[in-house]
């Protein structure tokens, strides 16, 4: 059994930063990759970033690249999502996932991801 939990969201000014973090529980961190996904009320889940196994290397959704950093920390068993320069569009419940079927490949598709953390919410005021 793994155990995500998301903490690190709250309100933030547009402009602002927000730090994700999800610790993760259960089962050998290093040995998949992990996901960021988002869900804004009344949309459907939509990913945001992911990083293979190792931290080798990530993918960005359009909407957030050059703006948002994803990473890990293996001896930690936790991932980041660092959050620059925030937009009200970012406001939404942000969740992490992992992906055990292919650890050295990154991929968008939710249907890879299992473990869903509960998720945190963040909110960015115009």
């Amino acid at each position: 059994q793994v155990q995500q939990v998301e903490s690190g969201g709250g309100l933030v000014q547009a402009g602002g930063s927000l730090r994700l973090s999800c610790a993760a529980s259960g089962r050998t961190f290093s040995g998949y990759a992990m996901g960021w996904f988002r869900q804004a009320p009344g949309k459907d889940r939509e990913f945001v970033a992911t990083i293979t196994y190792n931290g080798s290397s990530t993918y960005y959704a359009d909407s957030v690249r050059g703006r948002f950093t994803i990473s890990r920390d293996n001896a930690k068993n936790t991932v980041y999502l660092q959050m620059n320069s925030l937009k009200p569009e970012d406001t939404a419940v942000y969740s992490c996932a992992a992906n055990f079927r292919s650890p050295a490949v990154v991929t968008t598709d939710p249907r890879m991801y299992g473990y869903w953390g509960q998720g945190t919410q963040v909110t960015v005021s115009s």
